[in-house]
Formats: C-alpha cells, sequence, structure tokens
C-alpha cells in the first residue's frame, strides 16, 4: 500500500514547518525572523531602546536622546491597535525555550507521521 497524495502533502508541509520553526541555538528561528522582517521590512519602525546604564543615567545629553526615542516610540504604540502589534511583533522572539520548541517540533512531526501511517493502514 501507498501513502495518499494528501498524506504526502500533509508530510511535506508539516516538515517544511518543522523546518522553519526549528531555533537555531542562540537565535530566532526562520520563521520569526520572517515575521519580523514581515512587519517592518523597511527597518523604520523604532524599537524600545534599553536602560541607561550606570554613570550615563548622569549625563544629561544621554537622557534626552533616550528620552525622545521612547517618546518616539511611545507615540507610535499609542496610535492605533494595528501599528502597536506591529511593534510587538517586530521584536518577537521565539515564544519557548529552544530546547522545549524542538521537542514540541518532533513530536507534531511523530503525531503528523503516525497519522499518515495509519491511514495508509486502514486505506
Amino acid at each position: 500500500m501507498t501513502i495518499s497524495r494528501i498524506g504526502l502533502r500533509l508530510l511535506f508541509i508539516t516538515a517544511a514547518f518543522i523546518v522553519i520553526a526549528w531555533p537555531p541555538t542562540g537565535n530566532r528561528s526562520l520563521l520569526v525572523k520572517a515575521v519580523n522582517w514581515g512587519v517592518d521590512p523597511r527597518g523604520t519602525l523604532p524599537v524600545l531602546p534599553p536602560q541607561l546604564g550606570f554613570g550615563l543615567s548622569d549625563d544629561p545629553q544621554a537622557v534626552e536622546m533616550r528620552d525622545e526615542l521612547v517618546r518616539r516610540y511611545d507615540d507610535l504604540y499609542n496610535r492605533d491597535a494595528l501599528t502597536r502589534r506591529r511593534l510587538e511583533l517586530k521584536v518577537m522572539t521565539d515564544p519557548f525555550d529552544p530546547t522545549t520548541e524542538r521537542q514540541l517540533l518532533l513530536l507534531l512531526g511523530i503525531v503528523v507521521a503516525a497519522g499518515v501511517a495509519r491511514s495508509r493502514d486502514r486505506g
């Protein structure tokens, strides 16, 4: 018995999703990078700057520059729901720890492969 076309398509789509969503060590997955780029392909949206470190908070010029960046970010964030969501997605990371995410992706692949194999035995 052979695997049906639907089963082959399902296996291919699942395998492609696993490859795209697989998080590398110390970085974001290809899927998350695509989302980050997709919401801001030109790189025009600001990101919230980090807090000033010790010593820099005494420098009025550094404080003013950071405050201006925060004001620009806050103005966009409060503009509308779509812009707010874009700002959040621009800095999105993988939803789980990479080890946990890999285990869940492998589980998905095993469940889909078992389901396709079982439907092949019935069909």
